[in-house]
């Protein structure tokens, strides 16, 4: 393993700071917080935590919209805070990753005030101004990710201006060559500090076509889906320049040694394998893998997924695997809570490296927000369509003391009903809890090679069953899963038969030959 990346064995596990833990009881997670719970990743058995944004913004989408890329917003702390949290992260093992947002900022960056100002502004080319178009009007029919056209018109200086997603966050141009440098700056200010690498938000948005052409009508779209989906995003996003920018992040990171770059890109598999870059030009080290998010939830298709992520890898790509994030469903609620187990183990279990969300180790599952405490601008702009985000960034339980030990005041959102008992303490002491299973997996990954670096191998099954082989050297492991409700046999491979069932889902006495209902086991 000391030959490889020190990725290449770990897992990572993504904190959304405002609902993580809060150390002044202001109701909003902080940088504090987290630093009183690092023990926590050591417990479980984590390697390395990524932080959404941490920096000063006004929130109109809680983050994602940076005001200065190179401090930290007073809600969550200092820049002090901050080395202390690293320091102290360090000091435990831990490797911690940043959210990088470089698609857009704020329009209250200083930067966008001075773009918009006039048209003469020095940085008025750091940003996307258009003319209207011909007839009048927005200059194409892009639509933002939030819905409505993707354009503000900005009166005083008779252009419009891009943004992808809010009119509060427009987008930066990465054309012009000194909005680059600054960002490249910002990166560097980060890596200066200590930082063990980046998560790159929408990494594929960040370069427009040139030309500004109509993107095409989606021929698939229909009401039920949100108003970005009327059109396909051929000219807004996945443009051939992007991996220039992408391999000039990667040869910063490589100039500080081991630091991690990860790109968030939601495309087909064919075109996300460019985001590996070339031999001459590398790319980001983890391109995410959003598959099992979105996938048909059968054995079939799950083998066919896998294996097909797997042939498509270019030569020394390292595959990766998550299971939600901030912005999707969590696992249990799309699965309940026995086949969230299942998938738990699947995820842990893969070839490459893996992400657990905040709060799944302990099977939390989406909160339903009541209608005056909605705070998400997706859902606040497109009602209705189940795209709010708040329902999976809810705080996180450690106890069953009021506020579920999160905070000493009100939470900024509302936690899950049964938060009484599902909490970290009372899951800690439960040989059967979800948060039982997650650190014995952790504990068996880690001290099984081939579950963390073999290679992956398919076994053959039949109906509800997925099976496979993780193999180093000599060394076999075989994880088969049931991803139904009934009793399903399964023939137990000539090499395997001399293994013992190391972990399963569920309590009892587990029989390879016959998986009980949602019942996953590895066996070594």
């Amino acid at each position: 393993m000391s030959e490889r990346p020190w990725w290449h064995g770990a897992v990572l596990y993504q904190v959304y700071p405002r609902s993580f833990a809060d150390a002044n009881g202001d109701g909003i997670g902080d940088l504090a917080g987290i630093t009183a719970r690092l023990g926590y990743f050591v417990e479980l058995g984590v390697d390395a935590i990524w932080i959404s944004p941490i920096y000063p913004s006004p929130m109109a989408d809680f983050g994602y919209d940076v005001a200065d890329y190179c401090d930290v917003d007073p809600r969550f702390g200092s820049l002090a805070d901050f080395d202390a949290l690293l320091a102290r992260a360090h000091a435990l093992g831990l490797r911690v990753l940043l959210d990088f947002v470089p698609n857009h900022s704020s329009d209250q960056h200083p930067w966008f005030v001075a773009s918009r100002s006039s048209r003469e502004n020095p940085k008025r080319d750091w940003y996307i101004w258009r003319d209207p178009s011909p007839g009048g009007g927005a200059p194409n029919n892009w639509i933002s990710d939030f819905g409505g056209p993707a354009w503000e018109y900005d009166a005083a200086t008779s252009q419009y201006y891009s943004h992808a997603f809010l009119k509060e966050q427009p987008d930066l141009n990465w054309r012009n060559p000194a909005l680059r440098a600054a960002m490249i700056d910002a990166m560097r200010f980060w890596f200066d500090r200590g930082v063990d690498g980046f998560r790159i938000d929408v990494l594929w948005h960040m370069v427009k076509h040139a030309e500004f052409p109509d993107n095409p009508a989606n021929p698939d779209f229909h009401e039920g889906l949100g108003e970005m989906w009327r059109v396909l995003q051929t000219h807004s996003t996945d443009q051939p320049e992007v991996h220039a920018i992408a391999a000039e992040l990667r040869a910063l990171a490589d100039a500080y040694g081991e630091r991690l770059l990860i790109g968030e890109i939601y495309l087909p598999v064919e075109r996300l394998m460019a985001y590996y870059g070339a031999p001459d030009a590398p790319g980001v080290h983890l391109p995410f893998n959003f598959q099992l998010i979105d996938a048909p939830w059968n054995a079939r298709a799950l083998a066919r997924l896998i294996e097909g992520y797997e042939r498509a890898l270019p030569e020394g790509g390292w595959p990766n695997w998550v299971l939600g994030n901030h912005d999707r469903p969590r696992a249990a609620t799309r699965f309940g809570e026995p086949q969230a187990r299942v998938a738990a183990m699947l995820l842990l279990t893969l070839r490459g490296t893996p992400t657990i969300y905040y709060g799944d180790e302990i099977g939390m599952g989406d909160v339903a927000i009541p209608t005056d405490m909605v705070a998400d601008p997706r859902e606040l702009r497109d009602p209705g369509k189940g795209l709010g985000r708040d329902r999976v960034r809810t705080p996180m339980a450690w106890d069953a003391s009021p506020a579920a030990g999160f905070s000493t005041g009100a939470p900024w959102l509302p936690l899950h009903d049964d938060w009484p008992t599902r909490n970290v303490s009372a899951q800690r002491n439960d040989a059967a809890s979800m948060w039982r299973l997650h650190r014995d997996l952790l504990s068996l990954r880690r001290r099984t090679p081939a579950l963390a670096l073999g290679d992956w191998l398919p076994v053959a099954s039949e109906g509800d069953v997925l099976a496979y082989e993780r193999r180093l050297g000599d060394a076999r492991v075989l994880v088969a899963l049931n991803l139904g409700t009934a009793y399903a046999p399964f023939a137990l491979p000539d090499w395997a038969r001399a293994l013992r069932v190391a972990l399963s889902t569920v309590a009892g006495d587990p029989d390879p030959r016959l998986l009980a209902p949602n019942e996953g086991m590895i066996l070594t």
